[in-house]
């Protein structure tokens, strides 16, 4: 009787229904002349690869940490870049520089192909330990081999790439920073089966 209810137990997990994994989704508007140009892009995550990093990421995420932040570096079909708060202020001396107060230890693990999303980090010169930025994050819209051994990839895009291609061609200063502010307006986690639901462009 009681191998008969070990049996019965392993087959109730064992057909219990697999989820599908989380995404984060990352809204985005800029002014385009006179109109409001709103996008969308949807970030999976490599969970095994990257642990401590797609924790860190899936809180900021919660906390609404990016809200308002901005795309602070674009270079057109190569790279998009977000993540840090100074944006949120009009100093462009300082975009790019901000983070959430900490470092991250690296899991550098993962390979810069396209659509990799990784996490920000300053050269190994000034960074021996390769520690990673808390919340600054790029993404790669080719693939960027220079950059594999040096930064954490803890992700991989699943939905919006031709939104990011755009924003890649954005008008922008010298240092790469889109002149028209693309400001984020809401992130939010969902199961990446329900991604097909959404009404926002991707």
């Amino acid at each position: 009787m009681k191998r008969f209810i070990a049996l019965l137990f392993v087959f109730t997990v064992t057909a219990s229904p697999i989820f599908a994994a989380q995404v984060a989704v990352f809204d985005v508007q800029w002014k385009e002349g006179k109109q409001r140009q709103t996008r969308s892009f949807a970030i999976g995550f490599d969970e095994q690869a990257a642990p401590y990093t797609v924790y860190n990421f899936k809180k900021l995420v919660n906390q609404r940490f990016y809200v308002k932040t901005t795309i602070h570096r674009v270079i057109p079909n190569y790279l998009v870049q977000g993540g840090d708060p100074l944006t949120r202020k009009n100093d462009r001396n300082i975009m790019g520089t901000g983070g959430p107060g900490y470092t991250l230890p690296p899991e550098i693990r993962l390979k810069h192909v396209r659509g990799a999303v990784a996490m920000g980090a300053l050269p190994a010169k000034v960074n021996p330990k390769l520690e990673s930025n808390g919340s600054q994050f790029y993404i790669c819209l080719t693939g960027i081999s220079s950059q594999d051994g040096k930064d954490t990839v803890f992700g991989h895009v699943v939905a919006g790439m031709d939104a990011l291609i755009e924003i890649s061609h954005a008008i922008a200063d010298t240092n790469n920073n889109p002149i028209n502010p693309i400001v984020v307006t809401r992130t939010y986690l969902i199961d990446e089966s329900k991604l097909g639901s959404q009404t926002t462009r991707f």
